[in-house]
């Protein structure tokens, strides 16, 4: 199974559930697309209908919601977009200070909803990174 052996480090944080979606979408995309970026593309992409980026690790979306995050993953395969780096563009305000408030996001209380999105998107990074260390 490629998939397991080229699952990312946040993956591993994940539940098993994110994994299964991970692993399944990414073997299916090999099998059609052959290995690569864009297998790996695939996969997040089924990845965040279900699940969204929090810190160095993927969660269910809130209210176990199954929709895309953002535009790219929106849109038909190869067709662009923007990606919103795991976070849930869909997301309420209110779900959003959450997790902000969860990553230690100064300022949050003032934010609107795309500060907040872009602030949440910034401290995933920075959790990554540290996850890496």
């Amino acid at each position: 199974m490629p998939g397991r052996q080229e699952l990312p480090s946040t993956l591993e944080r994940s539940s098993k559930e994110a994994q299964r979606t991970w692993i399944k979408a990414h073997d299916s995309a090999v099998e059609e697309y052959g290995e690569g970026e864009r297998s790996h593309r695939v996969a997040y992409g089924a990845l965040k209908h279900k699940f969204e980026k929090v810190g160095d690790h993927w969660e269910r979306k809130e209210g176990g919601r199954k929709a895309p995050s953002d535009s790219q993953s929106a849109r038909p395969r190869g067709r662009g977009g923007r990606s919103g780096e795991g976070v849930d563009e869909q997301a309420s305000k209110e779900h959003l200070y959450g997790i902000a408030k969860r990553l230690g996001v100064e300022g949050r209380s003032r934010m609107n909803k795309a500060e907040l999105l872009k602030a949440v998107r910034k401290a995933n990074r920075s959790s990554t990174r540290e996850a890496r260390s």
